[in-house]
Order: C-alpha cells, then structure tokens, then sequence
C-alpha cells in the first residue's frame, strides 16, 4: 500500500530553524533513520521509505507554506495515491509544544499550509499530524512567532518528540489512521510532566 506522507515547511537556509518547518524536520529525521535521501523533484523534495508493507512517499514541499495543495494535489496524482493514504505533518500552536496528535480530518484552523491543501483538494478529509509549538507570543505577533527560530528548552523538548511522531507515521502507513489514533493520541498528549511546554496565557 502506497501513501503520501506531506512534511510542511518553508525551503531556504533562512526558516531551516523554524517553529514552522516542524513537518520538515520529522521527515528529515525519518528519512535519517532509514539511510534515504531526499532529491529536488516537481513541487517538492521526495524520499521514498518501505516499512513493512507500506510504501511511503515524502514530500517536502518546495512551494511555499502557503500554495503547499498545489504540491499534495500533484503528488497523489502522479503516485495514484488515494486521499484516505494522505498524511499531512504541520505545526499547531493551539497545543503545547512537544504535543502531537493525530486527527482523520478538521478545519485548517487558519494554517495557511492546511488552507491551501484543504482548498485546492476541495475538501478538508485527509489525516494531519499536529505537533504543538505552543503560543507564547503578544497579539497580533503570530507570523513572527511560527516564523521565529527555536528556543533551546524548546530544540531539547523537539529532540525528544520527534522520534514519537516518525513511529506514528509509520503506524498510519501499516495500521491505518483510527488505530493510530487510539494507539498514540494518549502518548502523544505528553511525555512526562515537564517535556511538554504548558500554551502560554493571552
């Protein structure tokens, strides 16, 4: 079985370290962990991972944060990958950071990647992986906060979390997205008391 597996971030040297390239560095550490490289393709960067008896296609869009659906509508085309194989990895600041959760579909909840997915695709009914960047930042100052780099209590809370987020991946390809879901929301809620960042107060 075949799937898409839609890291979101933004290329360039200059948003490498950023709150909002987190889909970026969960396939990039996936694909360290299995020895695969990533080359330059239409709309994207993609690696392609087995895994029991799954085929997973990543894509690291080079499209932008805010046209990715351009580069998810053309890679479920051109791999004949069916819509419920989708799996879509972004940031999330309405979660503490280090949090990950799994959801079959939902609203964009105005990220501007999911937005753009949700849009060209004309439906908002494919699995996301959110990890938590938390929302530690003055009103009206959004853009800057996912567009900022980590901090390094945050780096240190990431390195710990994003190996729990490349297995739930690949449970998605091999289990599917409910079993995941059961299997991992609750472990992905926190890792222990302190590895989570509580959500700032507005």
């Amino acid at each position: 079985m075949k799937h898409l597996i839609a890291g979101l971030g933004n290329i360039g040297d200059e948003y490498r370290n950023t709150r909002h390239n987190v889909g970026f560095m969960v396939l990039d550490a996936a694909a360290a962990a299995s020895g695969i490289v990533f080359k330059d393709s239409r709309y994207g960067y993609i690696a392609r991972l087995r895994h029991k008896n799954a085929e997973l296609v990543l894509l690291k869009p080079s499209t932008f944060m805010n046209r990715s659906g351009n580069a998810v509508r053309y890679w479920l085309q051109k791999e004949k990958i069916a819509q419920e194989n989708l799996l879509v990895i972004t940031d999330d600041i309405a979660i503490p950071t280090g949090s990950i959760r799994l959801r079959s579909a939902g609203s964009a909840g105005g990220h501007n990647g999911l937005t753009s997915i949700s849009e060209v695709m004309g439906t908002d009914q494919y699995a996301r992986l959110r990890i938590g960047i938390g929302s530690d930042f003055p009103r009206g100052r959004q853009v800057d906060y996912v567009l900022g780099e980590w901090s390094t209590e945050e780096l240190l809370i990431m390195e710990k979390r994003i190996p729990l987020a490349v297995e739930m991946m690949l449970s998605f390809a091999v289990a599917g997205c409910e079993l995941t879901m059961t299997a991992y929301n609750r472990k992905g809620k926190t890792l222990s008391d302190d590895s989570v960042l509580p959500p700032a107060k507005q």
